[in-house]
């Protein structure tokens, strides 16, 4: 398993939006989506503001693959899904801190439909 750079992390902690574009089962990638991104210590963590709902989150979560794009960053991942709930209340942070001046958006990311589509990115070598 990769892991990010200092410099690839911070830059795509960094960026307000993320474009990911998971793989389907025959290897294509999909549309890209524009969604937001957020880091704990080392990892980045993404949602669905769908919930369960969310087409890209359904390909990431059955495929676990796929090409993201922030902060000038392009890069082959891995989606896991994260059930921790230590990791989540973690995430939930994240999202205040970082996208909190957007509040008719952040509730509904760390409310209990999102929160149970997080993912976390790692890099794929």
């Amino acid at each position: 398993m990769a892991t990010w750079s200092p410099e690839a992390l911070e830059r795509i902690a960094d960026a307000d939006e993320l474009r990911i574009a998971p793989r389907r089962g025959d290897g294509t990638l999909r549309e890209p989506t524009t969604i937001w991104v957020v880091r704990d210590g080392d990892d980045l963590y993404i949602r669905s503001w769908r919930g369960t709902a969310g087409t890209w989150w359904n390909t990431a979560r059955t495929h676990r693959a796929g090409h993201i794009s922030a902060g000038g960053v392009e890069a082959d991942v891995t989606f896991t899904p994260v059930d921790d709930a230590a990791v989540n209340d973690r995430v939930d942070g994240a999202y205040r801190v970082k996208y909190g001046r957007y509040s008719g958006y952040v509730e509904p990311m760390v409310a209990e439909q999102a929160r149970a589509t997080t993912l976390r990115l790692t890099a794929r070598s």
